[in-house]
């Protein structure tokens, strides 16, 4: 049964195809060129189009939808400078290199509160595997039996609380008063470490004064509410333009900042500051600008280390946006970035840009609101002829356009782009209003993983969606009754109707696609237990050999050669990975579907099954495979997810 298997699959490596994980390489000259001047030029272009906005076209008999129209156009120009300064150089320098203090003391940190075990997991395995020495911590504010039982038998310790106030943030805190350990990576219960993630983050704290390294926060769910696979064959992510671009040039200004997840920390730096933050819901930056108050200062490393579970739904993606947003307006009025003690002006330009980057929804809804005004009323916000001001506005506009894809650096697709910051509205608006008066009371909501409730259950569409989408509509009609004359109201100025009426249609078209995704069955709830990932291994199934197409932690897509035999409700599958065999028991759950390249079969893998099941999950994130009590299973060095899976 542990023989070789043919060569009948591609190699015995996973692939799950991750691309762009690796350090960035730092970009060139003319291509700094490029993006600076284009955004140099849009800027200028901008602030001459304002000018004479202000000058010479606003219409003060219309001053309640000519004023908003043009503040929002300052609100937007805003962004892009703000935009533009933060991307200057997205180059985060030179990593250090290889190499810790063997006297270092370190604790991988996993906190957890409902997560299923079958997401723990592959977190708590790999993180067991990593290198160098550590200790690695399960902190359970579930207080789950099931829990303990897992983390022992992985080799892992168990940690939990009789109380639990403040959530993640106190459940960290009351492991620090337990653990003796310099340093603390901080991993979500849903985040998986590549083999990389100690390695590359520890070489930084040779630094004394450093408190932090952040890494980027990546997702292996590809087919999360927040990914969508381009016609180019890129997979967008709504995250990727922060993790990947605006975090890392924060670096510049001496300001990254711990983002919850993915991240090294000093004991040292969050003692000095009394511990995690526990009067915000985002912990993480409270945290990270109390540090840089007390003299500590923070590193941000451009590599992907360890992936996560996106959203799988629009109910947890709106749910956890809502908590960032009120987080963010708890933090502005809490810490004062702008005005208070400690920062320096690099510092305090980095955190009101991304602080108040929350309020763009308001500026998304005046769009939406604008165009509608002016249909229904016929009123002119615009005193200008529209030959003169059509091509001004559309150049400023393209330009903007072209400007913000090139500071994004590729990360930033406008038609998508554009859709998310209307999915975003429903639920950051009325967060936003925690900055007029703040629930110092809220409760902090986890945001759900893994397989939940009822899989064909989706999310309701948002009343704000549904109510502009109604509107729009019915105003696009009201505009068509009223241009051919059959309705009670006569524009005046024909093109600023039309002009407005685009903008209503396109609008609509945005409202009517966000509500297609929120309802989309392709997000109508967890139907699995754990995210399966694409891979092609070698493998046996009861002696007969086979291919192996998806796996995960819970189950196998296997593809057997035709004709397909006769197969019992219980088999055993033998993968053969890069450094270890491993021999699952399962249940046939599909019977197989005969396809032109083979029969394809649907495996469960039996219960009692952890050790199995942990070497599977360094398997399929630590390629090639130490043990899972964190001894190496070979020396040499251990390639990064990207190289091992090449």
């Amino acid at each position: 049964m542990n023989e070789h298997p043919s060569t009948h699959a591609t190699g015995p490596r996973p692939d799950p195809a991750f691309p762009d994980g690796g350090l960035p390489a730092p970009e060139t000259r003319a291509r700094k060129a490029l993006v600076r001047g284009t955004a140099l030029v849009a800027l200028a272009v901008t602030a001459a189009y304002l000018a004479w906005r202000l000058t010479g076209t606003i219409d003060m008999a219309w001053w309640w939808v000519s004023i908003p129209l043009f503040l929002v156009e300052v609100h937007n120009a805003i962004g892009l400078l703000l935009y533009t300064v933060a991307l200057w150089d997205v180059d985060p320098g030179t990593p250090p290199r290889p190499g810790t203090d063997d006297a270092w003391r370190v604790a991988v940190l996993i906190p957890t509160y409902n997560e299923p075990l079958e997401i723990l997991l592959p977190t708590i395995a790999a993180s067991v595997a990593l290198r160098p020495a550590h200790q690695t911590w399960v902190l359970d504010d579930g207080a789950r039996e099931e829990v303990r039982r897992l983390a022992e038998r992985l080799g892992a310790r168990y940690l939990a609380r009789t109380e639990h106030r403040h959530a993640k943030a106190g459940n960290v805190n009351h492991a620090l008063e337990q653990i003796d350990a310099d340093f603390v990576a901080i991993l979500d219960a849903d985040h998986v470490p590549t083999a990389r993630f100690l390695e590359a983050t520890l070489p930084y704290f040779r630094d004394s004064r450093l408190a932090f390294v952040q890494t980027p926060q990546d997702f292996y769910n590809l087919e999360s509410f927040e990914h969508e696979r381009q016609r180019n064959g890129r997979v967008f992510n709504e995250e990727a333009v922060f993790y990947r671009v605006i975090a890392p040039a924060k670096t510049r200004w001496s300001a990254p900042f711990w983002c919850g997840t993915c991240a090294v920390l000093r004991v040292a730096a969050l003692r000095s500051v009394g511990g995690v933050a526990t009067d915000s819901v985002t912990e993480d930056i409270h945290t990270t600008i109390r540090m840089y108050r007390a003299g500590w200062t923070g590193a941000y490393h451009n590599e992907v280390l360890a992936r996560g579970l996106a959203p799988d739904d629009a109910g947890a993606y709106l749910l956890q946006r809502n908590r960032w947003a009120r987080g963010a307006m708890q933090v502005l009025r809490r810490e004062n970035p702008l005005l208070g003690p400690g920062l320096a002006a690099g510092q305090r330009l980095a955190f009101l840009t991304t602080l108040f980057g929350w309020f763009d929804s308001w500026r998304t809804l005046a769009y939406m609101l604008i165009p509608l005004a002016v249909v229904a009323t016929g009123a002119v916000p615009i005193r200008a002829p529209g030959a003169v001001y059509a091509p001004f506005f559309l150049a400023t506009l393209a330009l903007q356009f072209v400007a913000l894809r090139l500071l994004a650096r590729g990360h930033y697709p406008p038609v998508l782009s554009v859709l998310f910051e209307v999915l975003r509205m429903p639920a950051v608006l009325p967060a936003t209003l925690a900055i007029l008066a703040p629930d110092v009371h809220a409760r902090f909501q986890v945001t759900p993983k893994g397989r939940r409730g009822d899989a064909r259950a989706r999310t309701p569409v948002p009343s704000l969606l549904t109510a502009l989408a109604v509107v729009s509509a019915a105003g696009m009609a009201w505009f068509t009754a009223s241009l051919l004359g059959v309705g009670p109201l006569h524009y005046a100025v024909p093109w600023a109707a039309i002009g407005a009426a685009v903008f209503l249609a396109m609008n609509e078209a945005l409202l009517l696609a966000a509500i297609g995704r929120v309802r989309s069955s392709r997000f109508a709830g967890n139907r699995r237990a754990s995210t399966r990932l694409p891979v092609r291994v070698a493998a046996r199934m009861n002696g007969m050999v086979c291919e192996v197409r998806d796996l995960s932690v819970t189950g196998a897509r296997v593809l057997l050669p035709t004709p397909a035999p006769e197969i019992p409700p219980r088999v055993a599958l033998t993968l053969e990975l890069e450094r270890d065999v491993i021999r699952l028991e399962c249940a046939v759950r599909r019977r197989p579907a005969i396809r032109r390249d083979g029969a394809e079969v649907g495996l469960q893998f039996e219960p009692d099954q952890e050790e199995e099941l942990a070497r599977l999950a360094v398997g399929l994130f630590h390629p090639p495979v130490p043990s899972v009590t964190g001894v190496p299973a070979s020396e040499g060095p251990v390639p990064t997810w990207e190289t091992a899976a090449a």
